[in-house]
Formats: structure tokens, C-alpha cells, sequence
């Protein structure tokens, strides 16, 4: 990658390579401008790797191929031509993601190699069944009518079943959630009171560091890992049609995923979940760095000890 990069550079301004040398030192802590780049690779290259595509391979994914695995971040102005001139490109490694797969098998991101889940799968959707018809259910989740005009969603931040702070309105397209945050805006964790924490719920939290950014953008919702380690999602559109009980996806860090499309959802009605209660269709759940199913020892998000509930309000 060596003679590629040295090219590339030499085509970037010294105000762009200085952006550049910040973003990589800071490891994108911080929402920085975009960093332009000529389209097409520059003269006497033959790697055929494309700006954002080697940057990104060389400051952050090693592994990665092709420029279909990327997903520019919400933020980014420079990838959609809207930065007024369409011979340059953004290729700020931190202005994108690698994109999570929903329609892998969930069993795939857990704890058991494939054929111990499918059985443990078997077993999960026998015991929904039965639980379903059998245990009592409590509501953990909120109640649409929370979710007034005037915001795309509220957020809600969990410990085990008890709710923590304030409901959050989300009034701008995008919005970090994170817990200490040094140079950044969003829904600050840190800030929300507690009377008692347990250890676990403290181990669990200095895990949540950058957290994640929610982007409303055209069908649908995403979410960008920004923290260093895993986040688990789960909501009604990830599951495929017919399934039994709710997937959940696991989302590594640097990743983005497609965590709810509206399109989807427009045909599902409410759904009970066993030990939770009502699940809301509008709705995702998200949990920090632990997971919760049938391939966990954690089979309910409620067991998990921080967690994220977004409540959508349905698009005009």
C-alpha cells in the first residue's frame, strides 16, 4: 500500500493532510470535516483501490476489499456529491463504517459454534412458546404514548429492569449515546442520576465509552458502533418474517447496521415477549457489550446490565 499512499497523498492539500494526521491520532473521537480526494486512482497506481477504500484499509481495517463493504456515516458531505464538486470524494477513514449483515444467523454472532445453536435455537423457540402461554409478563417497555410530535424518536437508558434518567426527545437526524464523552454533544449516560449501582452495572458501563450514533436516514434507522467493544441489537424488522421470537444481532466495533426499517414494519402488530412484557413494533432495543438470547446465559435484554430502549415515532 505504500507507493498507493504516498501517491494519494501527494494529491491532497496541506490543510487536508493535517486533517488527516488528526483524525487518525484522535481515532475519530470526534466529528472532524471531510478530507478530499481526486475520484479514480491517481497516475502510476496499480493497486485499483479507491481513495476511501485504501485509507481505510490502512488506518483502520486491514482486511478490508472493496468499497461495497463501507457505509459513508451520516455526517460525511463529501461522498454524496454534496460538496459541490463531483470530481472529489471524501476518504476520512472515520467518515465511514463496515457494514453488519442482519440476515446472517443470529447464532452466528454467539457464544456456541453453529451446530450447539441450532439446537439451543430448537429449544429457544420451544421454550417461547411455553412461556408465552405460561409466565406472568410485566411491561419493561414504555408506552407509545410517550412519543409525542416533534421528535423521530426518545430514548430511554436501562439498568437491568429499572430506568435510569429521563426520556431523551431526539429532534436532530443523528444523535451519539455515550457515557464519557470528552469532545462530542448527545445523550450523556454520565449525566444520569443513580441511587446505587452494582459492580456489575459499573464494569459494564466503563465498557460503553464512545457508545453509538443513531442516524435517521431514508427507510429506515442505523446504528454505528463507536465504542470499543460489542453492542447487541434487537427489533422487529431484523427478524424475518415468520420467525420465532426476536433476533438478535451483534454489531463489532466500527460497524454500522440497519437496525430498523420503516417499510417493514408497517404490517406488524405489538408482540409479547416472555419476562419482558409487550414489545412495542416501533421500537429498538440495544445492549451494551453484553449479549441476551438462547445462545447467552442472559436470556432476557432485562438481564443485561445497560442497555438502550429507542422509541420511534412512525414517519409521515
Amino acid at each position: 500500500l505504500k507507493p498507493a499512499a504516498h501517491a494519494l497523498f501527494k494529491k491532497l492539500k496541506d490543510e487536508e493532510l493535517e486533517l488527516l494526521v488528526q483524525v487518525v491520532e484522535s481515532r475519530g473521537a470526534w466529528e472532524s470535516g471531510c478530507v478530499l480526494a481526486p475520484r479514480g486512482e491517481p497516475r502510476g497506481v496499480k493497486q485499483g483501490l479507491a481513495p476511501q477504500v485504501l485509507l481505510c484499509r490502512l488506518f483502520r481495517w486491514p482486511d478490508l476489499h472493496q468499497s461495497h463493504e463501507l457505509k459513508h456515516l451520516c455526517y460525511c458531505t463529501g461522498g454524496r456529491g454534496s460538496c459541490g464538486d463531483l470530481a472529489v470524494l471524501c476518504c476520512n477513514p472515520h467518515h465511514f463504517s463496515r457494514l453488519a449483515v442482519p440476515g446472517e444467523c443470529w447464532w452466528q454472532h454467539g457464544r456456541l459454534p453453529c451446530p450447539q445453536a441450532l439446537t439451543s435455537a430448537l429449544w429457544g423457540c420451544l421454550w417461547l412458546q411455553w412461556a408465552l402461554l405460561c409466565s406472568p409478563l410485566s411491561d419493561t417497555s414504555l408506552s407509545r404514548s410517550t412519543v409525542k410530535d416533534g421528535c423521530w424518536c426518545k430514548l430511554a437508558y436501562w439498568e437491568y429492569r429499572t430506568r435510569v434518567g429521563r426520556l431523551y426527545a431526539v429532534h436532530e437526524a443523528s444523535v451519539n449515546v455515550f457515557c464519557e464523552l470528552p469532545r462530542g454533544s448527545g445523550f450523556c449516560l454520565a449525566q444520569l442520576p443513580a441511587a446505587y449501582r452494582s459492580r456489575a452495572v459499573r464494569r459494564a458501563r466503563g465498557k460503553i465509552g464512545r457508545g453509538l450514533l443513531l442516524s435517521q436516514e431514508p427507510g429506515g434507522v442505523w446504528a454505528y458502533n463507536r465504542s470499543e467493544h460489542p453492542i447487541f441489537v434487537s427489533s422487529p424488522t431484523l427478524s424475518r418474517t415468520g420467525a420465532c421470537g426476536l433476533t438478535v444481532l451483534k454489531v463489532l466495533p466500527g460497524y454500522s447496521a440497519k437496525v430498523f426499517d420503516y417499510e417493514r414494519a408497517g404490517d406488524r402488530g405489538g408482540c409479547q415477549l416472555p419476562g419482558e412484557g409487550p414489545c412495542d413494533p416501533h421500537s429498538i432495543r440495544i445492549s451494551f457489550a453484553k449479549g441476551w438470547g438462547p445462545c447467552y446465559s442472559r436470556q432476557f435484554i432485562t438481564s443485561c446490565p445497560c442497555w438502550l430502549e429507542v422509541l420511534l415515532n412512525q414517519p409521515r
